[in-house]
């Protein structure tokens, strides 16, 4: 927490007040986001938790994407963006102009709505990172192999999977392709999962399957997630955080959030009274 609030000072919406210092994995202070001159973040400063699942919830247009994105410049994408604040992950600015994007996508991976394995071998796909991040020479096929077989049994895929690595990672159904996409992270040891309504394109049993590696992975990984779903948001969270219009409306433990509001706009959407 930060030390510079003083007795009567107001805690920010996106710090937790009995947040340990070394319980927060990334620190975001006073992020705007502008497409051009068009404004849809504003001042949003959000303590995320380590080793815990924070979800982004709000309203259709609300800013949840927008700022998921900022949190490894996916963002810079789409052409005309401005992105002001800080946003610190182990020490370091993410905005810096030092930051090397490559390194900082390995540091902070991404989960999109719809499933996209590269359409190569599902063993190629597990690989790919690794590929690209680690010299040559330090790839024997014995490390290869392992880092496949460790990643695809952390999202449980490697029964169903084991005697078709050379499949195509697109035949696959689309529940194993969203757990391959997660799985494509693992080598690389990310220190956050983003993942944006990694479970709208899934049916209900498939969502189940995803949610449950969620939790699992929560336990080894800070996850960040925008879903839609309420009752999504309350099995899987740990922390929820409330956004309309662009800024955090109220940030707090996933069962307070839903059991005692503090703002009134939270109860209304949670009780689905808009949105």
């Amino acid at each position: 927490m930060d030390g510079t609030l003083g007795e009567d000072a107001t805690m920010p919406k996106g710090v937790l007040p009995d947040a340990p210092e070394a319980s927060v994995r990334m620190s975001c202070r006073n992020i705007n986001v502008f497409y051009g001159d068009k404004q849809a973040i504003y001042d949003v400063s959000l303590q995320i938790a380590d080793r815990s699942v924070t979800s982004l919830i709000g309203p259709s247009g609300c800013g949840k994407s927008t700022f998921l994105r900022c949190l490894n410049r996916v963002n810079e994408r789409y052409g005309n963006v401005r992105t002001e604040g800080t946003i610190n992950l182990l020490g370091k600015n993410i905005y810096d102009p030092d930051v090397s994007l490559i390194e900082l996508r390995k540091s902070v991976g991404m989960v999109f709505q719809r499933p996209n394995p590269l359409p190569i071998s599902v063993y190629e796909n597990v690989v790919f990172g690794l590929r690209v991040h680690t010299p040559r020479k330090e790839l024997s096929r014995s490390v290869l192999d392992d880092a496949v077989e460790q990643a695809l049994r952390e999202v449980m895929l490697w029964d169903d999977l084991k005697d078709n690595l050379k499949q195509k990672a697109t035949e696959l159904q689309l529940e194993q392709q969203q757990k391959l996409c997660i799985a494509r992270l693992l080598p690389l040891k990310p220190e956050i999962i983003l993942m944006d309504e990694p479970c709208s394109a899934l049916d209900v049993e498939a969502t189940s399957a995803v949610e449950e590696l969620m939790l699992t992975l929560s336990g080894k990984f800070t996850i960040v997630i925008v879903t839609h779903n309420m009752a999504q948001a309350r099995r899987i969270s740990d922390e929820c955080v409330f956004m309309l219009l662009g800024e955090i409306v109220e940030h707090d433990r996933t069962e307070q959030l839903f059991l005692s509001p503090k703002n009134p706009k939270t109860s209304d959407y949670i009780e689905g009274r808009y949105g």
